[in-house]
Order: C-alpha cells, then sequence, then structure tokens
C-alpha cells in the first residue's frame, strides 16, 4: 500500500484498518442478528412489521425448500422482485442454502432477463408474479428448471394479502397474463420447506455469495463475482464508518432506515438490506420509490434515522409538497450515492433535514463502498469523500503509472471489499485488474493533500441514469438489429432531473423510419432507463479515419 494520506482526515473513532477475520461468510453475520435481535422488527412493508425471528424461521424454510429441489451448494438462484417482504425472505434463504444470490432488474424486458439468466447459469428464479409475462417469453432459452412465483400480498396476512392481490391484479391491471405451469408459489414453498430441514453447507470466505450485474467496461452486462469475505468486509466497512453517526441514536430507539431504492441494486442490497440487518435496524421497504405521495404518507408513520438515497430521489423529495408531513428531525446520516450529488440538491436538503448528505463513491465491482465523506460531515464537500478503512486507492495514468499529487489519474482500488473478477470472464478481468490487484474503475479522478478524492471525467463511455449504467455499445447493439437502421451511436447528454440521459443519433437505412418506430422498438428491448430521451436523425456520423464513430463529437454538438 502506497502512503495513506487521508487517514488523517478520518472522524475519531475510525479504524484505518478493519478484522475482515471475524466471521467466515455473510451467512454468519446473517445468522448471529436473527437471534441477537430475534424480537426486533427487521422488516416493514404496507403496514406489516416482520421480526428477525420470524425472518429465520421463514429463510431457513425457504432455504430448505430449495435444497429440496436438488439445488447443491453453488448453484444460483435469480432473485427478480421490486422492494417486497419477500426479497430479505429469499436472499436469506438462498445463502443459508449455500446458493448463489443472483439480482435481477425486475423491469428488464425479455432479451435482457435471458441474456442474464444464461450468462449466470441460474437453475432457479424466485419473481413477482407482475414480471412473470416477460420471464415466459425467454424461459425455453434459458437454464432455469424451478420457478417461485411471489405476488404482492404473500406475506401481509390472509385478509390483507388477498386483498393487496385483489387490487393489484384486478383493479390497477399489473399483472398481465402470464402461463408458468410449472411454477410454485411462494408460501406454498415456504410450507413445504417447513416441514424440512435445512442442511447448512460449510460456506467459507472464499465461496461465492452473490452475482451482481453491471456492464463493467464494455457494453455486455457481465457478473461482478462478490464473495462471501467481500461482502463481509464491506459490511464492516460500513460499520466502522458509520460507527460515529449510530452512536447519536438514542439506545432506547430501533435505528430505522429506509429502503427506496431497488433491492436489486448493489447500493440498497448493501447499504440498505445488509447494513440494516447488521446493526439489528427497522428496513422500511419501499416498492416504487417514483410513487412520492405513497412514499411520503409512509414514511409519516415512522422515526426516520438512516435514509440512503440517489440525487433525484433526494431532490425530488425535498421539493414535494407534502415533504414536511414527516419528521426529519431524527435523520443522524444520509448516504448519497450511486451519482454524483448536486451541490443545489445538497444545500436544500440540509436547510430542510438539517443532515447532510454524506456522499460516497463505490460499484457493483467493489461491494459497493469504496469512499466516503466522513459520517460526521455537516457541510457539503463537493468530493466522493476518503477511502473507507483498509482500502488503498492509486490514480494511474494511460500507461499504468500513478500520477503526482492534484493530477487526473483513473482512480484504481484495491481492498478486501473488491470483486474475485467478472463471472466466468477471465479476459474482462485481466483488462480491469493491475498486476498488483488494484481494480480500474474506469472512472478519472484527482486527489488533494487532504485524500478527498473528485472525479473529474469518465475514461469510458458509460452513461449515468439516476445512478444506473448504461452502456452505448449494448444500446447500438440493440438498435443496429432494427428494420430501417443503417447506423447508430448513442451518448450521454446532461439532464437535469436524472444527471444524464441517453441521446441516440441514427443514420436511415429506411427513409420512411419514424421517431415513434425507433421509441417504440426501444421499450421492447431495452428496460426504461436505458431508453433514449432524445432521438436525433443525421445523414452521417462523425468517424475517425479507420472508420470509428467519434461519440464525444456527438456528445458536444
Amino acid at each position: 500500500m502506497t502512503e495513506r494520506i487521508w487517514l488523517k482526515s478520518y472522524p475519531k473513532g475510525v479504524p484505518a484498518d478493519i478484522d475482515t477475520s471475524k466471521y467466515s461468510s455473510v451467512v454468519q453475520m446473517m445468522e448471529e442478528s436473527f437471534k441477537k435481535f430475534a424480537d426486533k422488527t427487521a422488516y416493514s412493508f404496507m403496514g406489516k412489521n416482520q421480526t428477525y425471528g420470524q425472518t429465520d424461521s421463514l429463510s431457513e424454510a425457504f432455504g430448505a425448500y430449495l435444497q429440496g429441489l436438488g439445488l447443491a451448494k453453488g448453484d444460483r438462484v435469480a432473485v427478480m422482485m421490486p422492494n417486497v417482504l419477500q426479497y430479505p425472505i429469499a436472499v436469506a434463504g438462498i445463502l443459508r442454502a449455500g446458493l448463489v444470490l443472483v439480482n435481477v432488474n425486475p423491469l428488464y424486458t425479455p432479451r435482457e432477463l435471458e441474456h442474464q439468466l444464461k450468462d449466470s447459469g441460474a437453475k432457479a428464479i424466485v419473481i413477482l408474479e407482475n414480471f412473470a409475462s416477460t420471464l415466459e417469453k425467454c424461459l425455453a432459452a434459458t437454464p432455469v428448471k424451478h420457478i417461485v412465483l411471489c405476488a404482492m400480498g404473500d406475506q401481509l396476512g390472509l385478509l390483507k394479502g388477498a386483498l393487496v392481490n385483489y387490487v393489484v391484479r384486478n383493479k390497477k391491471k399489473l399483472v398481465p397474463a402470464f402461463s408458468l405451469p410449472t411454477a410454485v408459489r411462494f408460501n406454498a414453498a415456504i410450507a413445504k420447506g417447513s416441514s424440512g430441514k435445512l442442511k447448512k453447507p460449510t460456506i467459507k470466505p472464499d465461496d461465492v455469495a452473490v452475482l451482481q450485474y453491471t456492464g463493467g467496461t464494455t457494453g455486455v452486462s457481465k457478473g461482478a463475482t462478490l464473495l462471501q469475505r467481500n461482502l463481509v468486509a464491506n459490511l464492516l466497512q460500513a460499520d466502522a464508518w458509520n460507527g460515529p453517526m449510530l452512536q447519536k441514536i438514542p439506545a432506547s430507539e430501533q435505528a430505522a432506515l429506509v429502503c427506496a431504492l431497488p433491492l436489486y441494486h448493489i447500493f440498497a442490497f448493501t447499504v440498505g438490506m445488509m447494513m440494516s440487518m447488521r446493526i439489528g435496524g427497522k428496513l422500511i421497504l419501499i416498492p416504487n420509490p417514483r410513487d412520492m405521495v405513497a412514499v411520503l404518507g409512509e414514511l409519516a408513520k415512522h422515526t426516520i434515522h438512516i435514509f440512503p438515497a440517489v440525487n433525484t430521489l433526494f431532490n425530488g423529495l425535498a421539493n414535494h409538497p407534502d415533504f414536511n408531513k414527516v419528521d426529519w428531525s431524527h435523520l443522524v446520516v444520509s448516504p448519497g450515492g450511486g451519482t454524483a450529488v448536486q451541490s443545489a440538491v445538497a444545500k436544500l436538503w440540509f436547510e430542510k433535514t438539517n443532515c447532510a448528505i454524506c456522499e460516497g463513491y463505490g460499484l457493483s465491482e467493489t461491494s459497493p463502498i469504496a469512499t466516503s465523506n466522513p459520517a460526521t460531515a455537516t457541510e457539503y464537500s463537493g468530493s466522493i469523500g476518503v477511502p473507507v478503512s483498509s482500502t488503498d486507492i492509486k490514480l494511474l495514468d494511460d500507461d499504468g503509472v500513478e500520477v503526482a499529487m492534484g493530477q487526473p489519474g483513473e482512480i484504481s482500488i484495491k481492498g478486501p471489499q473488491v470483486m474475485a473478477g467478472y463471472w466466468q470472464r477471465p479476459d474482462e478481468t485481466a483488462k480491469c485488474m493491475t498486476p498488483d490487484g488494484y481494480f480500474k474503475t474506469g472512472d478519472v479522478g484527482v486527489m488533494d493533500e487532504r485524500g478527498y478524492f473528485k472525479i473529474v471525467d469518465r475514461k469510458k463511455d458509460m452513461i449515468l441514469v439516476s445512478g444506473f449504467n448504461v452502456y452505448p455499445t449494448e444500446l447500438e447493439d440493440v438498435l443496429a438489429s432494427m428494420p430501417g437502421v443503417m447506423e447508430c451511436a448513442c451518448v450521454g447528454v446532461a439532464d437535469a432531473k436524472s444527471g444524464e440521459a441517453v441521446k441516440l443519433v441514427i443514420v436511415k437505412k429506411d427513409p420512411a423510419l419514424t421517431e415513434a418506430q425507433v421509441r417504440a422498438f426501444c421499450k421492447e428491448n431495452l428496460t426504461g432507463y436505458k431508453q433514449p430521451k432524445v432521438v436525433e436523425f443525421r445523414t452521417e456520423l462523425p468517424k475517425t479515419p479507420v472508420g470509428k464513430i467519434l461519440r464525444r463529437e456527438l456528445r458536444d454538438k
């Protein structure tokens, strides 16, 4: 490790390093919390509270059910749901059975879902019925043999559950028709598992825990292979980092965290669900963060201490007329990540809550936390903070040589939270790892004399829409297959709401091709945040002498 000058910027009580040998697996951590906080509320969803003890027995039954299907240690199980009670139960059951969790975006199109299920080799999927028609369209092309089907109201009790399911299916019409004759209902799976027994496998630090899909530095979605020890390390790092602020929560109150970001995203998965479990917190599950009236209505019922969010969510809530219906006075930390937090948003949030947004930085490949502003910060720094405990960062030039202080270089991270590599893609892993074990992020940053880092540019052409990575190569591949398109290019353009938005530039093969046709094709093949905000037709695209499209020129124009 180089000299870690940022250690002098650490708040009092935050250690330079963490002891990762304390736990052999994230399962050991989980089971410790289930026992230690058995009577406390673990999750709150639509007015229903579920304790740690209940989560313990439900997840054990679910794990036993999965083993009963013949799934063996190391087999992959996909989870495709929004923030509902079944999510944490399924995750704990999968991990306790020694299986590998594959988080899937529930809004994926059949094309995107098929790729992820095939690439991961998932043998089973746990899916909310709202998205079952998507699975039906691609199932035959995937290795999936077992389907567990969930409904919104599964865990809300007989009467309320039936009512919620009726409204979702019949009034809101949120469940398109589907046919999955071999699917087993979630509650039936739990009942069956309850009559069996979970065979506890030996889970070691180097066993794979989660495949977290990301675009990496190229367009194809790849699984970041997160080991048990990667997740353990990142939870201990988060624990140490937030320690000074957690002490501000009165001993008589249970820490309450809001989970409005989707759990399939690594930020919500670690900083929301796993961190809450680690500290014995109550996690308030918000299934649809876009419905701000419902979000604020739900939050008004709780005392809130920790609120992780992305810039767009902080901004949308702070500007909402119902904002003051929530009591924000107990808030001790507001972790910001996924995308850059804008200074105007940070200022407004602090004015309205008296709690500064604590911006951090990380990636799927780093479990995700790599850097953060001190949790004790009382003002917006405009930086991504300093590396967390046990983490080293170097800024490298194009030749892999460390740059001088104050000079821009590619942010390269080394630490116990860094992934083992991309799932079954040694070539891609080799491209992003240095010989001495640093992960090259593709982001360009500078460091000041206090060890604070700031992102100044991106080496890759990735577009960041509300904290989600969009890779132009993937979009261009999809669009190039559309009849009527001669060639196309995608770039990111500034957007006040989402930070960046997708701009699509097309050269027509068929002069009759319309913007409406292009948008319909995108809607069918790309999930919402990947769809273009701007569609532009041109007679030609700017290119280098060898024919490479100059995306930068399209951006600059």
